[in-house]
């Protein structure tokens, strides 16, 4: 593979300047000694005319050495074995063909510099051979010397071919690892908006349902007429529940949001919500007409904040569910502590979910989450109706998995049918389940 011989930018001249130039610097030294050797040296104009034509095409030819190395080498050499028999100048038009050698092993064909070398020195010594005693222009020392130098030009050659393919390599391997960081860094920003998107997806749509059922339950009763007095308690209960859990949708939401708005804090590592708070959540439900019942079973042990966040999410999820679509009365959270996983069952006495419904996006977001920490999470109607959550989570969070070089969307979790929880009286459409 070519490789190129200087790096491109960085205020260099381009590689054709660059070869024009030495071009035009080996013709310039050989023009000048040739000048001085013609003072002290005669011959034909017609001689040194086609000298001067071989000097010009040697030189010339140095132009295109890097795009046609072979070719390159085999002008010069030709030129030189015309040139040296035919001028008595003797100029130094051999630095052409060594100049050419060299650029042939550089550019990584090395079989063909070994080969011009070999013939280069085989015709040298052939020639020298041939001449008679005292007749001879270059001695064995001189020989020695010339087979030295090609074999130095060859090996030099190919050492710059194997620094720059080096150079190369390192480059290449840069440029990599640049690609795969900024692939973890789509990554990282992809997963971090997912679970942003996923959050604040269940802080409004949990808070947002109660507030509109406890607020329709209000306007329902203050629409019967009731007595002044049992109407201001009506209204001043619905908004004390309206109140409170617009406090903790707010105070969850910032939790959440937090991070963006300091580019330089760091990840929180203690969740805003978790199982401790969901004697909390158990009662803003019951706010909303719910009989929510809570029950434990096992030893409770510290769950790994992203554990536990998940697994009060997923109850918050399912109680969001049933509040705005069951029309369920009574619902039973059970939390079973195993030896190495905690379990969570959801259950109402709603009408349970219409068969082959889609899911929705709440169970695919629940799913996800168990799937995220090596837990499972399924979803299907009750087999003494209603509806059933079942979930559950390592009590250690697993190591994160190795990031791709590209960026992969989220795999869609697995359940066994659609989204969870019964429709309230209030809901114009009681027999759906969550759409979104």
């Amino acid at each position: 593979m070519p490789l190129p011989l200087r790096a491109p930018g960085g205020g260099r001249p381009s590689p054709r300047a660059a070869d024009a130039l030495v071009a035009g610097a080996v013709l310039l030294v050989v023009a000048v000694w040739t000048l001085v050797s013609a003072q002290y040296t005669s011959e034909p104009a017609l001689r040194t005319a086609l000298g001067w034509a071989l000097i010009l095409t040697g030189c010339g030819a140095l132009y295109f050495r890097r795009r046609r190395p072979v070719a390159v080498a085999v002008a010069t050499l030709l030129a030189c074995v015309v040139y040296y028999p035919l001028s008595a100048q003797d100029g130094p038009l051999m630095i052409a063909f060594a100049l050419a050698l060299y650029t042939t092993a550089a550019e990584g064909r090395f079989a063909a510099a070994v080969a011009l070398a070999a013939v280069t020195l085989l015709a040298v010594g052939f020639g020298e051979i041939r001449q008679q005693p005292g007749h001879r222009q270059i001695d064995d020392t001189s020989l020695a010397m010339l087979a030295g130098w090609l074999i130095s030009l060859v090996a030099v050659g190919r050492a710059q071919r194997t620094r720059i393919a080096y150079l190369h390599e390192v480059e290449q391997r840069a440029l990599a690892a640049e690609r795969e960081q900024e692939a973890r860094a789509r990554q990282s920003a992809t997963e971090e908006r997912l679970r942003i998107a996923r959050e604040v997806h269940d802080v409004l749509g949990h808070s947002i349902s109660l507030i509109n059922v406890q607020s329709g339950a209000a306007l329902h009763r203050l629409g019967k007429r009731p007595a002044p007095e049992a109407g201001l308690a009506t209204a001043t209960e619905a908004l004390e529940a309206v109140k409170a859990t617009s406090k903790d949708a707010l105070r969850e939401l910032r939790a959440t949001l937090g991070v963006l708005r300091r580019a330089d804090e760091a990840t929180p590592t203690t969740p805003s919500s978790g199982l401790a708070l969901l004697d909390d959540l158990a009662t803003r439900a019951r706010g909303a007409g719910l009989d929510v019942r809570v029950h434990t079973t096992g030893t409770p042990v510290p769950l790994p904040p992203p554990v536990d966040l998940a697994a009060y999410r997923i109850v918050q999820e399912s109680l969001t569910n049933v509040t705005r679509h069951a029309g369920a009365r009574t619902v039973t959270v059970t939390l079973d502590w195993g030896a190495d996983a905690v379990r969570l069952r959801i259950a109402d006495d709603g009408e349970g979910a219409p068969e082959g419904r889609p899911l929705g996006s709440g169970i695919r977001g629940m799913a996800e989450r168990a799937r995220a920490f090596g837990g499972e999470l399924t979803a299907r109607n009750g087999d003494g109706g209603g509806f059933l959550v079942d979930a559950r989570l390592p009590l250690t969070a697993p190591a994160p998995p190795p990031v791709a070089t590209g960026t992969t969307a989220p795999t869609p979790p697995t359940a066994t049918t659609g989204p969870t929880g019964p429709t309230p009286p209030t809901d114009p459409t009681p027999s759906e389940r969550d759409p979104r």
